[in-house]
């Protein structure tokens, strides 16, 4: 069983019923849909198949919504698509046109009065650079230096300029409201540069009397990097959006900035997401690269919580393989982590507290007795999520009678949660973790599982015991 969960993003080559059933089948643990480029109705229909197949399979899929965030995109070209050639001029309109090789327009007006002359602009994650040469009335002239295929609805960055665009717009507000109405699981938040920009968002949710969806912010520019510790500090995890960061700063830089997160993440009890290009030639082929294989099993390694996958499960040609091939990968690279060195780390900055203390005995136990499972009937989910801060070589089976809970912890590193009705005898509560571990993880007799948690378990508020058991 893997412990590094997959999130797939769902697309058009992915939205039939019953590939997101092989997705889900071969290892995707949250379904991602991307408000910059899904309708609502397009988000209202995946939502229904997927609760239908959690129903159907007995599977917790959750559901994670990208808002489109600030933002700049270009509009449409004739046919979809146009080429740059390098050293042409060009012209970016700020009304809306049609594009074509010698023009375009962008979704930004603004962005005339933001740039300056010599300023550089890269579009489609940096692989088109233009440099701004003059102003016009509506438009700006620029040389094209490095040319290629531009296509709808494609990402610009302005390097080493701020926009003067507002983090939280009224379609972004809505969006959150959408995902509130439609109880999604994880919000995902774009272009992200400060802590105060997050609290917008959660100013909403609380307004809402949201208190069930997980905020997720992407790290996608310098800023959000030099911010990084109070964006954690109230956020409940974090993206590393590598796409746009690669384009925003020097991309040798990306490699140390990703290990710096995780272990930022690690120490912080938050969960960690690892994005974009994981498997890129996916999308066309039925094997990664082998550069591709170290990616994802580096980020393993390093003891991240997910790792996401974009294209190849949105417009790739083997979106159910893909999920398969990376959920090989991941359970390969896992065998080769260092996990006595994970618990030591996390233990490093626990606080001293019950549930802490409980939690690291339980993780260590685990790995001197080689146990088959550890269980934890919650009702929050807090015991769950500290022991997978501690990250144990065995799975860690959450128990809980709440359904938002148990959507929550699908995303947390070696959790594998299941809904269970309220028990009060405590005999009853060892049982119903027998009768999971044997489910989940075909532990059989003679296996030795450890179960944990807090009891009664509607009454107290922290851990309390640890238990272990002979199957």
């Amino acid at each position: 069983m893997k412990k590094t969960k997959i999130i797939a993003t769902i697309g058009p080559a992915s939205q039939e019923e019953e590939t997101l059933k092989s997705l889900i089948l071969n290892g995707m643990n949250i379904a991602r849909i991307n408000l910059t480029h899904a309708s609502h109705d397009f988000c209202k229909d995946i939502i229904t198949k997927i609760n239908h197949l959690n129903q159907t399979l007995n599977t917790h899929v959750s559901i994670m919504l990208d808002t489109k965030g600030p933002d700049v995109i270009v509009d449409k070209f004739d046919g979809g698509s146009a080429y740059l050639n390098s050293g042409d001029k060009i012209r970016i309109y700020m009304n809306s046109i049609l594009g074509d090789s010698t023009k375009f327009s962008v979704s930004y007006p603004g962005l005339i009065h933001d740039v300056k002359i010599d300023d550089i602009i890269k579009i489609n994650d940096g692989l088109i650079e233009l440099t701004v040469l003059e102003k016009g009335y509506d438009y700006l002239l620029c040389k094209v230096i490095t040319g290629g295929f531009i296509e709808d609805h494609k990402g610009i960055n302005v390097i080493g300029t701020k926009l003067n665009i507002p983090f939280l717009s009224k379609v972004d507000q809505e969006d959150v409201q959408f995902a509130s109405e439609m109880n999604v699981d994880f919000l995902a938040l774009t272009n992200v540069s400060s802590a105060e920009d997050v609290l917008q968002i959660n100013d909403i949710l609380i307004n809402l009397g949201n208190d069930h969806i997980a905020i997720i912010p992407k790290i996608e520019n310098e800023r959000a990097v030099d911010a990084i510790d109070e964006i954690l500090d109230i956020s409940d995890g974090v993206m590393i959006a590598r796409g746009d960061l690669g384009v925003e700063m020097p991309f040798e830089r990306i490699p140390g900035i990703q290990k710096s997160i995780i272990h930022k993440c690690h120490h912080m009890g938050k969960v960690s997401i690892v994005a974009t290009e994981m498997m890129s030639s996916m999308e066309n082929a039925t094997r990664p690269t082998r550069a591709e294989v170290s990616d994802v099993a580096a980020a393993v390694s390093d003891g991240v919580d997910a790792v996401m996958l974009s294209g190849e499960t949105t417009v790739g040609k083997y979106p159910a393989k893909t999920v398969a091939v990376m959920s090989r990968i991941i359970e390969t690279a896992e065998e080769d982590v260092n996990y006595y060195e994970l618990l030591d780390q996390a233990m490093r900055t626990e606080r001293q507290d019950t549930t802490g203390s409980i939690a690291y005995s339980v993780v260590e136990c685990a790995s001197r007795l080689k146990v088959k499972a550890i269980v934890t009937p919650t009702m929050s989910g807090y015991t769950s999520r500290k022991i997978s801060r501690f990250r144990p070589s065995c799975p860690i089976i959450a128990l809980s009678p709440d359904e938002k809970t148990v959507k929550n912890l699908t995303i947390y590193y070696g959790i594998y949660p299941e809904q269970m009705k309220v028990v009060k005898a405590f005999d009853d509560m060892m049982e119903h973790a027998k009768e999971a571990a044997g489910k989940i993880t075909n532990a059989q007799c003679g296996d030795r599982i450890i179960i944990t948690g807090g009891y009664p378990l509607k009454e107290v508020k922290h851990t309390n015991f640890m238990k272990i058991e002979d199957l």
